[in-house]
């Protein structure tokens, strides 16, 4: 697949939206031009916070009509990957840190059994992607963290674009998705390196036009596309 090929997915992350409305803020950025949702679900184990459960995701799954993208920052993926699926979840990613290289194999064959459409791994800022190399072809996404997880609104770290380049010099073909600082001002970068879908909370909740900031960041990823190609 040439980039040319690749699509650009804008994911805005339902953790910076107003959870008292969330139906409302679900269909605000459907309205705006989204193309997928981005669920952060927390343990407070893998990562210091707690965020939503599969009920939670059930009911968001009611309101949208675009896929759930569903982080799994948990320490038992495998355990709760029914659970998620069944409460709507089009992409299920899990973190590397997890399961390892002895268990990351098995991780992916169990969530794939779920029936989820999309199974991914993520990495943290500080993890090398060269261990993912056995299983680059049983994945459909790699998520690259551009913050350490567990919170919103932390600056982008720009030295993970070199694990997105790194990704497509192994070979790896499928969606590769960046979450963390990402926004008009770092989205060219990313898309340069090589993503294809863009997590941003608080750059498009705490926006005053939705619609426009999403257009916008579409735009730049596509000239940041552009500027690679050159």
């Amino acid at each position: 697949m040439t980039d040319s090929d690749r699509p650009i997915l804008i994911a805005p992350s339902l953790l910076s939206c107003d959870f008292a409305r969330i139906g409302e803020e679900v269909a605000r950025v459907e309205a705006g031009g989204a193309d997928w949702l981005h669920v952060d679900v927390m343990d407070g184990h893998f990562v210091p916070n707690l965020t939503i459960g599969p009920p939670i995701v059930k009911a968001i799954h009611a309101a949208a009509r675009i896929p759930l993208d569903v982080h799994l920052m948990i320490s038992e993926p495998v355990r709760y990957a029914e659970a998620f699926v069944d409460a709507g979840a089009h992409v299920l990613t899990f973190h590397w840190e997890v399961t390892g290289a002895a268990g990351t194999g098995a991780a992916i064959e169990a969530i794939r059994a779920t029936g989820v459409p999309a199974v991914g791994i993520s990495v943290n800022p500080d993890t090398p992607v060269e261990p993912l190399e056995p299983f680059l072809d049983s994945l459909d996404l790699i998520l690259v963290m551009s913050v350490f997880p567990g919170f919103g609104g932390q600056k982008f770290i720009p030295e993970v674009l070199t694990k997105v380049r790194r990704l497509r010099e192994m070979g790896f073909e499928g969606l590769i998705e960046m979450d963390g600082g990402v926004a008009p001002a770092t989205i060219a970068d990313c898309a340069a390196a090589g993503t294809d879908a863009f997590v941003a909370g608080s750059a498009i909740f705490g926006s005053e036009d939705v619609a426009a900031t999403m257009k916008e960041m579409r735009r730049l990823a596509a000239e940041g596309r552009q500027t690679a190609a050159i």
